[in-house]
């Protein structure tokens, strides 16, 4: 192996972050963070910075920075503040590789700047697909960016095609014998429940997922099947297939994290426990593998995998991301951002959880989808989504009010 490697870890505080800085802990022979942002959680980013030292902290404004520099003053770390520093850290020369997994919109300018620096992207910000997908991998391709998906499906569906590095074409995976992609879904914590059953569900129901350890947002995301619906996006434009060429397939185990079915009739399928190490340790080191800290999967402890078809009955989100992607567009955009919108009401004790899919289908339904053939295009639809969206929120909460 070549000298140490500089990493820009974007999203530092959240699970991700915490997952790959466990990593390069475990190799810091061949890691040295390079530059990490945080956005609220000022005292775990400055515990980072204790630890690693990095050359930049990014944080959102000067509050932040002045909170953060006056628990590290004695470090040589600079903090940086807002979204152009973001960009900057991730575009830097000294940055080898990126780790976008700052949550939802705000990730997607620093990701497509790595991108458009040549950077190792370890892409774990669905947002930047699902917002912009044509113009990021139009983007990857121009600059020669490897592009490696962080999330444990995409990544799974990454080690189970045929070895072809980290770009694809419209061509070659059919040309590869593939028929298609299953990708698998936990089903979240409300697996199994009916429509009836979804009425009333709390925050605190919803953010407890089952097998992973995550956020509030993606917890969320997962509980409606919305995070599943945003990988389906994800992985059409990642692996240059059509929403019909993707299965999804509810796994509860968390076991295998997604296949590629092929025409000879063999399914290549990717094991292990589910722990975001094992995905982020193979994007560092790929094609090389290294430890990652995560226990081997013992099969006789496991014993039983079981598979069943998504409720899209009950969890409505994942037909509307595909019909969002069908329609083309803004129309992702628009569903992202309704969504979001959404589900911080609901963390929030706004709105019910089976409203969070009414939000969504209420934008898709009222905001005109336009060509997504600029980034200023695509901010401007998210901005007006947001709007609109936080307008709705007023019928919605009183809608609610009257359903108690």
């Amino acid at each position: 192996m070549s000298a140490s490697q500089n990493i820009t870890l974007l999203g530092a505080t959240g699970s991700i972050g915490g997952s790959t800085l466990d990593i390069l802990s475990r190799h810091p022979d061949r890691y040295r963070l390079f530059a990490v942002s945080g956005y609220r959680r000022m005292k775990a980013l400055a515990e980072i910075c204790h630890t690693f030292q990095p050359v930049y902290a990014v944080v959102p404004d000067d509050s932040a920075a002045e909170h953060l520099r006056s628990q590290i003053s004695e470090l040589k770390t600079e903090v940086l503040v807002g979204e152009d520093a973001l960009e900057r850290v991730a575009e830097a020369p000294e940055a080898d590789i990126v780790v976008a997994a700052i949550v939802g919109a705000a990730g997607l300018l620093p990701a497509l700047a790595a991108v458009k620096a040549g950077k190792r992207i370890l892409l774990a910000n669905k947002e930047a697909l699902v917002m912009s997908g044509q113009l990021f991998m139009d983007q990857v391709k121009r600059s020669g960016a490897e592009l490696l998906p962080i999330d444990s499906e995409h990544n799974a569906i990454f080690q189970c095609l045929p070895a072809q590095g980290t770009h694809f074409d419209d061509q070659s995976l059919p040309s590869s014998g593939v028929r298609q992609i299953l990708l698998t879904a936990s089903g979240g914590p409300f697996r199994g429940f009916s429509v009836d059953q979804l009425v009333g569900v709390t925050p605190e129901q919803a953010v407890a997922h089952p097998n992973w350890s995550m956020g509030q947002k993606i917890s969320v995301d997962s509980a409606t099947l919305m995070n599943k619906g945003l990988e389906l996006i994800e992985a059409c434009w990642l692996f240059s297939v059509q929403p019909d060429a993707i299965q999804v397939v509810v796994h509860p185990e968390s076991i295998v994290h997604s296949m590629v079915s092929y025409n000879d009739g063999s399914v290549m399928a990717q094991l292990g426990n589910p722990d975001m190490r094992t995905p982020i340790a193979y994007g560092l080191a790929w094609p090389e593998r290294i430890d990652a800290g995560v226990k081997s999967l013992d099969l006789f402890q496991v014993a039983q995998l079981n598979f069943e078809q998504a409720d899209e009955v009950a969890f409505p989100c994942l037909a509307l991301a595909r019909q969002a992607f069908i329609l083309g567009g803004t129309a992702p955009a628009i569903l992202n951002a309704a969504n979001e919108v959404a589900v911080e009401a609901f963390l929030a004790n706004h709105i019910n959880f089976e409203q969070i899919p009414e939000m969504c289908r209420y934008a898709l339904d009222h905001i005109s989808v336009e060509n997504a053939d600029s980034l200023e295009a695509i901010l401007a639809c998210d901005q007006k989504t947001r709007t609109i969206c936080r307008s709705h929120l007023e019928h919605l909460s009183m809608h609610r009010v009257k359903a108690q």
